[in-house]
């Protein structure tokens, strides 16, 4: 039953932070380990997130399904490859590219090194000022019709420091978004379509690992915190998608920086333990 409860909270928190671009996966690991609960480990945390992607395949039902039918139409219709839906399916593609490769290749040093609050304090430090910098300086004018293949790649890229926790995958794309000059919904939505493979993919990668793995949770509570993810997350969506549209990052640039810094302290007067 306690197990369950604390599933509940996981999910919560899931939900809550996976779109904030304040990073996911640094409140599952900071959280727990202040509630006395321990690292419930990166299999939970990447399989609970196909909750919240399930939350992002639901909202961006439409553009989905008309990006998907497009590309899948430009294969074997010339006429259709220079339309924007077709190359956009190319830009994920091939932006989900750097995060699924350094995964595989890093994927020991995530589940081991990458873990240690000490690294993740100062992702959330570093990371949050340079969303800052990024969403002020931006020249503020690109659409995401003028999504370029150059663009989509660097957004990826940008995605794959996401693998360590702290940084925030949506954070990191939105940071280089912003510095590419695109507006700040243009560089929300694409980076909310952009995780779709990598999160899903890398869910479904950690599945086997659940009865067995490093995870503190069975199936049971894995299942329930995937649940409350999902429900939680599609209101964070809406909420976040409306909010960006007239308003700056700069809230989340403070929590990230606070929240690092406080992290930084507990972990040096020992409530805090860096490895688990």
């Amino acid at each position: 039953m306690l197990d369950l409860l604390k599933a509940v909270v996981l999910g919560l928190i899931q939900g809550l932070t996976e779109f904030l671009p304040i990073s996911s996966s640094a409140h599952l690991r900071i959280f727990p380990e202040l509630f006395g609960w321990g690292d419930p480990g990166a299999a939970f945390t990447a399989v609970i997130q196909i909750g919240t992607e399930l939350a992002v395949l639901i909202y961006f039902r439409h553009d989905i399904w008309r990006i998907g039918s497009t590309w899948v139409r430009s294969l074997v219709k010339p006429e259709y490859r220079g339309h924007f839906d077709a190359r956009m399916g190319w830009f994920i593609i091939l932006g989900s590219l750097p995060i699924v490769v350094l995964g595989v290749l890093l994927k020991d040093v995530i589940e081991r090194d990458f873990r240690n609050l000490w690294v993740i304090a100062t992702a959330l430090i570093v990371l949050g000022i340079v969303l800052g910098i990024a969403d002020r300086v931006s020249a503020d004018d690109k659409r995401i019709e003028h999504l370029t293949l150059r663009a989509a790649v660097l957004m990826g890229a940008a995605q794959a420091l996401a693998l360590i926790p702290g940084v925030s995958r949506s954070g990191a794309t939105i940071s280089m978004g912003r510095l590419l000059g695109f507006e700040r919904e243009a560089a929300t939505r694409y980076a909310f379509l952009l995780a779709i493979p990598a999160v899903v993919g890398a869910g479904l990668f950690e599945l086997k690992e659940i009865p067995n793995g490093d995870n503190t949770y069975g199936w049971g509570p894995t299942i329930v915190a995937t649940v409350v993810s999902f429900v939680v997350g599609y209101a964070a969506i809406a909420w976040l998608l409306r909010y960006v549209s007239t308003r700056s990052y700069t809230p989340f640039v403070v929590y990230r920086i606070a929240l690092g810094l406080a992290t930084l302290v507990l972990l040096s007067t020992g409530v805090l333990s860096a490895s688990g």
